[in-house]
């Protein structure tokens, strides 16, 4: 395990060691990395997808689809939440404070797994289920958005790996959670047409 351990290490400090080469492209990346640029855009597409369908049919497939994701990312935070109780892993920055080149604010839960990757996989994992363009684009914003908590310092490659993973398998664990509840999420959205929401 040893080796695993220093192979994640070796592979993070080649990838923050591209940092504070260029302000610019630095600048760039605190801002992809931040906790609002790269979810914004991804709350955006799923607001998007609600409404978007070009017949009831696949309107209704969409609204589905958000509801798989938004059940996904929820349960990828609470899986997270619980591995952070027995796992307790130090942030890059911490465990080497005079070698990472740190671009963003320290965080201060655990490294692994990342909470935010396991959230962004889910989003894109649920958003495949139904719509796979919209699943695509989301999870090509869900692995720049990792791969910028590598550059600026905040998280391991196998800290990325782990809550990809986590990401992707609870949001499989969605889709069937919300078979196994049906009826409830027609009702929800029955509901939801008699008020104009759907």
């Amino acid at each position: 395990m040893t080796w695993l351990i220093e192979l994640d290490e070796r592979l993070f400090f080649l990838i923050n060691g591209l940092a504070r080469k260029s302000a610019g492209f630095d600048e760039f990346m605190t801002i992809l990395v931040g906790d609002y640029f790269i979810p914004l855009l991804m709350s955006m597409v799923l607001f998007a997808l609600w409404f978007l369908g070009k017949d009831a049919q696949a309107r209704e497939r969409n609204q589905r689809t958000v509801f798989c994701t938004a059940a996904g990312v929820g349960f990828a935070a609470a899986v997270v939440k619980l591995m952070n109780l027995g796992l307790d892993r130090l942030r890059p920055f911490e465990a080497h404070p005079d070698t990472v080149n740190l671009l963003f604010y320290a965080c201060t839960d655990p490294s692994f797994p990342s909470n935010s990757t396991a959230a962004a996989f889910a989003f894109a994992t649920g958003a495949w289920f139904g719509n796979r363009k919209a699943g695509a684009l989301l999870f090509l914003l869900a692995i720049v958005w990792s791969f910028t908590m590598v550059y600026c310092g905040i998280h391991y490659p196998l800290d990325i790996i782990g809550g990809a993973a986590i990401g992707i398998l609870v949001a499989y664990a969605a889709v069937w959670v919300l078979r196994l509840v049906e009826p409830l999420p027609t009702l929800v959205l029955k509901g939801m047409r008699r008020i104009y929401l759907a």
